[in-house]
């Protein structure tokens, strides 16, 4: 009995995969079928019965002259579940290869709330990375935040999940000194990457500006980087000249001027063997990914197991069950062939 509530609880229907869930909705049509049987037998003509005088004495086993009905109700319902098939699948993942040891390094320096990527360049820079780290499956990836100053806000991990809390948590100010200090940036990248013994070591370094801050000269932390057998790729963000920063006071478009030190940007890229790109919209800095994504492949090779159980079995055994019972019940004072 326990076994039979067990299979009729919304928890344990609910846990199924369906291979025809849109049957389900023809349980909807069971309790139909009984209404539109008891509105024909109200338009059959009716067998006139005498009762002696008097109030019939009402008596609760009456009721039972209904048990039949939810006996075969039951019956078309369970069987309807049966022929949804339900399944549960069990997926069981290999995986061969080597991975790729990667530091994400994002400039978080006041000029990223620069409006010419949407909503403007820190939050494009967040989201188009959070797309990236789906495609690096296998990868141990870190995160450094930096801007006057540089900071090391995810070790290197496969725990994706963390690292997309960590990029989301990036925002102008949240480093108390301004500035872009790429050189510390790489240093920082460069101490997380050095005792690595993956096959490739790659280091992503986003900024908007040219270095102005930081106590380490970015050309040689880039050949310190190099001789780590670190590959550097740097991305230039935004457009040069006039562009979009919020509004003035009278709530009108203001703009700054700015320059992306492009030059040295490439510099370093070269020296690390790796490559400069540069992203001045948002669609561009997709396309710069994309093209990292290609150029630094991991070899890791996945072999998925799937086992599927089928437990339509039981559901057809009951549905079996209580519709013998309702022919059995059929046969028995319970049933009235007046109405039938």
């Amino acid at each position: 009995m326990n076994d039979f509530f067990t299979l009729l609880r919304y928890t344990t229907l609910a846990s199924y995969q369906w291979q025809q869930p849109r049957l389900l909705l023809l349980i909807a049509v069971v309790p139909l079928l009984f209404g539109l049987r008891w509105v024909l037998a109200r338009r059959r003509p009716r067998v006139a019965v005498a009762f002696g005088p008097g109030l019939l004495r009402r008596d609760w086993l009456a009721a039972l002259r209904f048990l039949p009905d939810v006996v075969l109700g039951l019956s078309l319902s369970l069987g309807i579940v049966a022929l949804a098939r339900p399944q549960r699948t069990d997926e069981r993942v290999e995986q061969t290869g080597r991975g790729i040891d990667l530091v994400l390094a994002v400039d978080v320096s006041g000029s990223m709330e620069i409006q010419d990527l949407r909503p403007n360049r820190l939050e494009a820079a967040k989201r188009i990375a959070t797309d990236f780290l789906k495609t690096r499956l296998g990868d141990r990836l870190a995160l450094v935040a930096f801007a006057g100053e540089a900071y090391s806000l995810a070790p290197l991990t496969t725990d994706y999940d963390l690292l997309r809390e960590d990029l989301a948590s990036l925002r102008v100010g949240m480093i108390e000194q301004d500035g872009t200090a790429i050189g510390t940036a790489l240093g920082l990248a460069t101490n997380r990457l050095r005792e690595s013994t993956a096959r490739s070591r790659v280091c992503i370094l986003l900024s908007d500006g040219e270095s102005n801050a930081g106590s380490l000269d970015p050309l040689l932390a880039a050949q310190l980087a190099h001789a780590f057998g670190i590959r550097l790729y740097t991305i230039g963000l935004g457009q040069d000249g006039f562009v979009p920063y919020g509004q003035n006071s009278l709530g009108r478009t203001r703009y700054v001027q700015t320059r992306l030190d492009e030059t040295t940007m490439r510099q370093l890229a070269a020296a690390a063997d790796g490559q400069f790109f540069r992203a001045t919209d948002t669609a561009g800095l997709r396309e710069v990914f994309r093209q990292i994504n290609r150029l630094e492949k991991s070899e890791i090779k996945q072999i998925r197991f799937r086992n599927t159980k089928d437990f339509y079995r039981p559901y057809l055994w009951l549905a079996i069950s209580l519709w013998l019972l309702w022919l059995a019940l059929r046969s028995t004072f319970l049933s009235n062939p007046l109405e039938d």
